[in-house]
C-alpha cells in the first residue's frame, strides 16, 4: 500500500499545481450546454463536471430548472452568433467544455461583455417562459399586476389581465446560477474581470426588462373595445439581442488601477448600470491564432457590393478574395394541379460567391 501512496501525493500535487497556474484553462463552464444537442437527453445532469460546486448544489435543489438552463444557454448562443454573423468575430463557438468562445471568455474585451450579457439575459428570457407557460410550480404569472391599470377617460380605461411574464423569479435565479450577487459597482474606480463580467451579465438581466411591452386585447360585442385588459410581455429573443448588441457598439472601456495611466475623468464619468464595459482593446480577429482561439477570417463568405463589416475589403482584411461561381438548382413556378399535387419546374441559376483569402 505504501507504493500507491506515494504515488498519489505527486499526482494530486501536479493537479494543483496546474489549477493554481492555469485556473480558467483548467475549469468546465456552464456555457457549454449552449453547444450540446438540444435532443440528447444524457448531457442533461446535476453532477455535469461543466457545472461548478454551486451551480451543481442549486441544480440538486431546482433540478427541475436544469433543461430551461440548457434552453437559455442555447437560446443566446444562436442569438450572439446570428447578431455577429457578418462580422470579422462571428461569435464562433467549440464543443470543449473548457473553451466554449475560446479566448473571448476571458479576454476582458468588447466581447466578453456582449458574450456575459447574452447568456444571462437568455437564462432569465428561458425560465421566465416556463414559468409563463405553467411549466414550474415554484413560479407563474406575475401576481401583482392586478385591476385597473389607468386611462385618462371611460372610453380608454383598461385593467391589468392575462398572464404577465414574471422576470423577478428568472432574474433571480440567473444571479444565483452565474454566481453573481447584486452589489453597487458603479461607485468603482477600477475593474476586475471578474466584477466587469458581474456588471455586464446585469445589463443583460435588464435588458429584459427594458424590452418588455404592454400588450393588450379587446373584449366586446361585435368586436366592440367595451372591456380592455393588458399584460407585460417579454420581447422575442431577437429583439433582445438587437438591443444587446447597441449597447456593444456603444460600450465603454473601463480603467484598471493596475495601470500606469488612469484619466481621472474616466473615475469621475458616472457609469450606467444599462452599458455595457470592457477593460482591453479587441484584436482585429484577421488572422488565426490556434492558441487564443480566434478561427480568422479566412475562407468567409463576403458581400463584394456591402460597405459594411460584410463587405469583402472589411472582412478579409485587405488580403483580397477569391470567386467561385455556384451552380444553383431550386423548384420554381409552382402550379396546383387538380387534383391534388403541386407541378414545378426545376430552375438553375448561376451565382458568384466570394471568399476571403
Amino acid at each position: 500500500m505504501e507504493p500507491r501512496s506515494s504515488g498519489v501525493r505527486p499526482m494530486c500535487a501536479l493537479t494543483l499545481l496546474l489549477v493554481s497556474v492555469c485556473p480558467l484553462c483548467c475549469r468546465a463552464n456552464w456555457m457549454w450546454l449552449g453547444v450540446t444537442p438540444p435532443d440528447d437527453p444524457e448531457q442533461l445532469s446535476c453532477g455535469d463536471p461543466v457545472l461548478s460546486a454551486r451551480q451543481r448544489e442549486l441544480c440538486r435543489r431546482k433540478p427541475f430548472l436544469l433543461p430551461s438552463v440548457r434552453d437559455g444557454a442555447q437560446l443566446a448562443v444562436s442569438e450572439c452568433q446570428n447578431q455577429f454573423r457578418r462580422e470579422r468575430w462571428n461569435c464562433s463557438t467549440t464543443r470543449e467544455p473548457t473553451a466554449v468562445f475560446g479566448y473571448e471568455l476571458t479576454s476582458g474585451t468588447k466581447e466578453t461583455a456582449f458574450i456575459y450579457a447574452v447568456m444571462a439575459a437568455g437564462l432569465v428570457h428561458s425560465i421566465t417562459r416556463s414559468c409563463s407557460q405553467g411549466n414550474m410550480t415554484v413560479c407563474g404569472c406575475d401576481a401583482h399586476l392586478r385591476g385597473s391599470g389607468g386611462g385618462e377617460t371611460a372610453a380608454e380605461a383598461w385593467q391589468w389581465g392575462g398572464c404577465s411574464d414574471n422576470i423577478q423569479f428568472g432574474t433571480w435565479f440567473s444571479r444565483k446560477f452565474m454566481e453573481h450577487s447584486v452589489k453597487n459597482l458603479s461607485s468603482l474606480t477600477s475593474y476586475t474581470l471578474s466584477t466587469m463580467n458581474q456588471h455586464n451579465s446585469e445589463a443583460g438581466r435588464q435588458a429584459i426588462e427594458r424590452t418588455m411591452s404592454t400588450e393588450c386585447r379587446c373584449h366586446g360585442i361585435s368586436g366592440s373595445c367595451g372591456v380592455k385588459t393588458c399584460w407585460r410581455s417579454m420581447a422575442p429573443f431577437r429583439r433582445v439581442g438587437s438591443y444587446l448588441k447597441e449597447r456593444y457598439e456603444q460600450s465603454i472601456q473601463m480603467s484598471n488601477r493596475s495601470r500606469k495611466k488612469i484619466r481621472k475623468k474616466d473615475q469621475r464619468r458616472p457609469l450606467n448600470k444599462h452599458q455595457l464595459i470592457y477593460l482591453n482593446k479587441s484584436p482585429n480577429y484577421c488572422l488565426e491564432d490556434k492558441r487564443r482561439g480566434i478561427a480568422g477570417t479566412r475562407g468567409r463568405r463576403c458581400n463584394r457590393a456591402s460597405s459594411g463589416p460584410d463587405g469583402c475589403n472589411l472582412l478579409c482584411c485587405g488580403r483580397g478574395y477569391n470567386t467561385h461561381v455556384v451552380r444553383n438548382i431550386e423548384r420554381c413556378e409552382c402550379k396546383f394541379v387538380w387534383c391534388c399535387f403541386v407541378r414545378c419546374r426545376r430552375c438553375e441559376s448561376m451565382n458568384d460567391m466570394h471568399t476571403c483569402k
